[in-house]
This record gives structure tokens, C-alpha cells and sequence, in this order.
């Protein structure tokens, strides 16, 4: 029986894609860097921001180009953020039920918590796990596991939701139950890859997988 969920942040729980995306062209186009189109971004998504942008500048040491893409990002965050259907409905559904509920992101702090802040997601979250918190992010099991010390979370009763290969990768060596989203912008057949023990078509589905009958959102 699961008793934990956690979840992915970007992409996942929040509409972030077009925040992300828009960065990083921006970034690029800033720093005059080798033009990269939406489609090429997208795979990338979901691994940690120094990685993705060492890959897009071809470079190894890309400080500037972080403060480049936080300063832009938080700027516009506001205007281009949004909200995945039923995921403030289902959050509080499965906390009042009980279930333990958590973030694992490899977002840093300040903004994980504007995210969760702005649509109301912060008050069910027992656990949030980002990349300042770990010294091997996603899809190294450490952040899960972190998730799972703090929470005192068994790993066979535990769900890990996310979007990218990185988040099922990471829930499979954490040992922990995995589902990938639908509205992922990798798309299904991405996903399915790795292997995800569920799909979850929209946020509703989390009811049919924890074995409860359908509850309206």
C-alpha cells in the first residue's frame, strides 16, 4: 500500500515549461551561444540547469550563464508560470487522506518554494528535497533517499511522480515506485522507456493507483 508520494516540480506539479524554455533561449541568444530550438531543449529538461547549459555552450564552467538564466527566470516567473489540471484538487484530497506528500526537484530553494508559494502547493509538503540539499541530483537515488530519511518513508510504499527520464531513473535506484506524466513534454513513448510502473494520464489517475475508487476532483 502506498503511503508516500513524491513529486517532481517542473513540469510535473507545475506548468513551468514555457518559463524554462523562454529562459533558456534567452540566455543563448544573450550570450551569443550556437542557436538552439524548443525541440532540442526539451530532452534536456529535468536534468540539473548546469548541466543543460554546459551542453547547450559546449562549455564546462558556466557560471555566468546561471546567473544569466536565475536572473531572467525569477523576472519572469510570475507572468509565465501556470497550473496542470486537478493537481491542487488531487494534493489536497490525498493529504487530507493521510498521504504523505514531498518534492524532490532539482530546482534550488528559492525558487521551489515561489512555485509551490504561488499555487498554494507549499501547505501539503512535509518534504522538499532540491538540488542545494543533495550532493548527487536526480537520477542519482540520493535525493529520494534523502526525501525518504526525512519523511521516515518506506521505499516499497513510496511513489515518485515525475515527467523526465531522470525522475524514474532516480526512483528506480532509490527503490522506490515510479509514474510518469502524460502531459510530459517528452511524450509518452519517452517515458515509457524507463520503465515507469504507471502513466498517469492526469493527476486523477493517482486515485485508481492508490486503490482508492474514483473521487471527483
Amino acid at each position: 500500500m502506498i503511503d508516500t508520494v513524491l513529486f517532481d516540480l517542473d513540469g510535473t506539479i507545475i506548468d513551468t515549461n514555457e518559463l524554462i524554455i523562454t529562459t533558456f533561449l534567452h540566455v543563448i541568444q544573450k550570450n551569443q551561444l550556437r542557436p538552439h530550438t524548443r525541440e532540442e531543449i526539451i530532452p534536456y529538461m529535468g536534468m540539473t540547469l548546469e548541466h543543460q547549459l554546459q551542453v547547450f555552450s559546449g562549455r564546462e564552467e558556466v557560471a555566468d550563464l546561471v546567473a544569466d538564466y536565475r536572473k531572467y527566470n525569477r523576472e519572469r516567473h510570475d507572468e509565465l508560470v501556470g497550473e496542470f489540471p486537478y493537481v491542487k484538487e488531487v494534493l489536497g484530497k490525498l493529504h487530507d487522506r493521510g498521504i504523505t506528500l514531498g518534492v524532490v526537484t532539482t530546482k534550488i530553494r528559492e525558487t521551489a518554494m515561489l512555485a509551490l508559494e504561488r499555487f498554494g502547493l507549499l501547505e501539503y509538503m512535509q518534504a522538499i528535497v532540491t538540488v542545494e540539499d543533495v550532493e548527487h541530483p536526480k537520477p542519482h537515488p540520493e535525493p529520494i533517499l534523502t526525501a525518504l530519511e526525512q519523511l521516515k518513508a518506506s521505499p516499497d510504499r513510496t511513489l515518485m511522480v515525475g515527467d523526465s527520464a531522470a525522475d524514474l531513473q532516480c526512483a528506480h535506484a532509490a527503490g522506490v515506485l515510479s509514474a510518469g506524466v502524460a502531459w510530459s513534454l517528452k511524450g509518452v513513448e519517452e517515458l515509457q522507456k524507463y520503465e515507469p510502473d504507471f502513466i498517469l494520464k492526469d493527476m486523477t489517475d493517482l486515485y485508481g493507483v492508490l486503490g482508492w475508487e474514483p473521487v471527483n476532483p
